[in-house]
């Protein structure tokens, strides 16, 4: 069995005289969290869209676990789901029930267990019972991705997670992609925000102007710049770290 779960070579798309994306080569490794990070337009979005068989590329190839995108598309999307920018759950349904009803849809046996177990791994236990119209934007989040791994698959595309999100709401979905990580299922994370691929990322990929012009770990992004100079300043606190002392929150 290969070590790498997706795999994009020389991938294109253009829309009219506009080329979106101009020769993607990426890896992404079995097991881990790889960042795709860009500005908005880069191309973040038409490659994932390529990727899950939503849109066809142009040119070049991609696979995922071994199934070619263009030619194998019920392969794929059988070892596939997409978690895209805003949360796809009823909110007339409680959290249980949409993930009971997923678990029918894809035909699984005890649908109830897998709602249960599912709830439990993300922290949504005492809230299963609840409407998700009463759920914070973080709780439809977690229910969300939750949702995503109904049926175990093997590859997870979360397309910019995180945006809207207040800063709380934020470290939880974070939460949330750490635990499929731990639980070995691949994640291509797509965003925007910097931080983010740096507090999750395995891997980042930085994709500009329809190519990959980057890729490697943190600490190899950080080497293709000169050695910092050691300056002793004042640290004050960010708008952030203020924001999650006063609520009362904790970074994950």
């Amino acid at each position: 069995m290969t070590t790498t779960a997706i795999r994009i070579a020389g991938l294109t798309k253009s829309f009219g005289d506009h080329s979106v994306l101009r020769g993607v080569d990426l890896d992404v490794s079995r097991g881990s969290i790889h960042a795709l990070l860009g500005s908005n337009g880069a191309g973040k979005t038409t490659c994932v869209r390529i990727l899950s068989t939503l849109l066809a590329g142009d040119g070049g190839t991609a696979t995922i676990v071994g199934h070619d995108v263009a030619t194998q598309p019920a392969k794929v999307r059988e070892s596939i789901s997409l978690t895209g920018q805003f949360a796809a759950v009823d909110e007339v349904l409680t959290g249980r029930e949409n993930l009971v009803l997923i678990a029918r849809l894809r035909l699984l046996p005890d649908p109830g267990a897998v709602a249960d177990g599912l709830l439990a791994r993300f922290s949504l236990t005492d809230a299963g019972g609840r409407r998700v119209a009463t759920y914070s934007g973080g709780m439809r989040r977690r229910l969300d991705i939750a949702m995503s791994l109904v049926g175990h698959p093997p590859v997870v595309f979360l397309d910019e997670p995180t945006t809207g999100l207040d800063p709380q709401a934020r470290l939880e979905v974070w939460q949330a992609v750490r635990e499929l990580a731990r639980g070995g299922t691949t994640v291509l994370l797509t965003t925007q925000y910097l931080e983010e691929a740096e507090q999750l990322a395995d891997r980042i990929a930085i994709l500009h102007d329809g190519v990959i012009i980057a890729e490697g770990t943190l600490a190899d992004l950080k080497a293709m710049l000169p050695p910092a100079q050691v300056e002793y300043v004042e640290k004050q606190p960010t708008l952030e770290q203020i924001f999650l002392s006063i609520t009362g929150a904790k970074e994950s």
